[in-house]
């Protein structure tokens, strides 16, 4: 009886891995297209804790110059917890912050690139006004590092893969976000720093991510793999075992789903009577992540605007993919403009110019 249980056990981590994994909340995300392959409780709202530094990632590196030297201030004596040791007085290159805000998740580090770049409130206002942008509906910002005693910062596992798909795209992030270690002089000291995040060891996929926690928010991971060309987001949030359980997600949702490329650049065609003088063209290539019995479920549906007054290069419609009746993603349709009949003939007989 022992061993039937045993077999059924394995089967279930096998097949439905969600539901053995001791998090409240999980999910699994294509990076290509933003589909979700697999989630629980993907939109309820929980403190993140230091989670929230890959906005502070961002922010700083979409608004200030990597090389530009910071000089910590009395605002590294106001938090404490996970820290890189800056020392007042002491200077060290945005980059460097950043590399301590993401491999030793420093409080301190969050402080002065917050302070010292646009200035705290502007910083705060900025991290909630890029969540806005990129869609995280159910995101709150109030601090740059996430302690949750006097500020809370709030998100759902959905909004920080969305985050996290946007990250993966600052080659800058994803090259200090997968640093194992790291090693500078600054003007007061020397420093090590080695990364928390252990997924880097244990699974040879895992391309970066960040871990948090606080006693409030529990056990915390975000994190990004890319194996054979395939690329996934795991977020699971009060999870004790963050860094085993992304390892059996990634390995059970590969071997699962395949990467498929469902509108070519190249080969576009539009059936659009509309604009059928001139050319229609898509600039990015649209993949999304499939099982096998899905391959034949694609649709593709052109929505069309019909502008009288364009130019060359205007949007004029998107390209909408769906699995079965499920939303997928879309990518902007544009318009080149073809020449008119008058304007061959004048190439064609100089005296009519």
């Amino acid at each position: 009886m022992k061993k039937i249980i045993f077999i059924l056990t394995c089967l279930l981590c096998s097949f439905f891995p969600e539901k053995i994994f001791a998090y409240e909340s999980f999910i699994v995300m294509d990076n290509s297209s933003g589909r979700v392959l697999g989630s629980s409780n993907m939109n309820e709202k929980m403190l993140i804790a230091s989670t929230t530094k890959i906005m502070t990632s961002i922010v700083a590196l979409e608004n200030y110059p990597v090389t530009s030297i910071l000089c910590a201030g009395e605002e590294v004596s106001k938090v404490y917890g996970s820290m890189i040791y800056i020392d007042q007085g002491e200077c060290m290159t945005l980059y460097d912050l950043l590399v301590g805000l993401n491999l030793r998740s420093g409080n301190d580090a969050a402080m002065v690139i917050a302070y010292n770049t646009l200035g705290y409130d502007n910083f705060i206002n900025e991290m909630n006004e890029t969540a806005s942008r990129i869609g995280m509906r159910n995101t709150t910002f109030m601090n740059p590092h996430g302690l949750d005693d006097e500020s809370k910062n709030y998100s759902t596992a959905y909004d920080l893969a969305l985050l996290m798909r946007y990250a993966t795209k600052n080659k800058i992030f994803m090259e200090i976000t997968g640093t194992k270690k790291y090693t500078l002089e600054s003007n007061v000291e020397n420093h090590i720093w080695y990364n928390k995040n252990q997924l880097l060891s244990i699974y040879k996929y895992a391309t970066g991510g960040k871990i948090g926690y606080t006693d409030r928010s529990g056990h915390i991971f975000v994190s990004s793999a890319s194996k054979a060309k395939e690329d996934l987001i795991v977020v699971t949030m009060k999870d004790p075992d963050r860094f085993n359980n992304h390892k059996k997600l990634y390995e059970s949702y590969f071997k699962e789903y395949d990467k498929y490329k469902v509108l070519d650049k190249y080969n576009f065609m539009c059936d659009e009577s509309y604009y059928k003088e001139h050319h229609l063209y898509i600039k990015e290539d649209f993949y999304v992540m499939l099982n096998k019995s899905e391959v034949d479920k694609i649709d593709v549906k052109m929505e069309i605007v019909k502008k009288k007054k364009f130019d060359s290069g205007d949007i004029v419609g998107e390209a909408k993919v769906y699995v079965k009746d499920e939303f997928i993603g879309s990518t902007p349709i544009y318009v080149l403009k073809s020449e008119s009949k008058i304007s061959k003939l004048k190439d064609k007989l100089p005296f009519l110019k």
